[in-house]
């Protein structure tokens, strides 16, 4: 039996992160979560996990230890979303390449947080 688990993120502003995310993964705000230092997205299908954020006072210092990939297979698809993810606020950080052909790209998320688009 597989155990139900809850991803848990520290972030200066919860529910900026929270929409940013929501509009990555297509999640949708938790229904009933309404905290002003705190912010849950929740899988509309009911099949992923939940995300919480949670204001904290410290700035993120360091390389991430763990990060999301989005994964939607093939280059257009790869491009289409760091493109929309651009316009929500991510950075993109750089187009990786292996033996000469693209792969991903990897971006920064409003709050400088590592992840990659595959």
């Amino acid at each position: 039996m597989t155990t139900h688990w809850t991803l848990g993120c520290d972030a200066a502003d919860p529910h900026r992160l929270a929409a940013f995310w929501a509009l990555a993964l297509g999640y949708v705000p938790e229904p009933g979560y309404d905290e002003p230092d705190g912010a849950s997205i929740v899988d509309p299908d009911g099949r992923g996990p939940a995300i919480g954020f949670l204001r904290v006072p410290e700035p993120k210092t360091a390389k991430n230890r763990m990060h999301v990939d989005l994964r939607l297979g093939g280059e257009p698809a790869i491009r289409a979303k760091a493109a929309e993810l651009e316009a929500a606020g991510a950075t993109t950080v750089r187009e990786q390449r292996y033996g000469g052909r693209f792969a991903h790209v990897v971006m920064l998320d409003p709050e400088g947080n590592e992840f990659c688009v595959a």
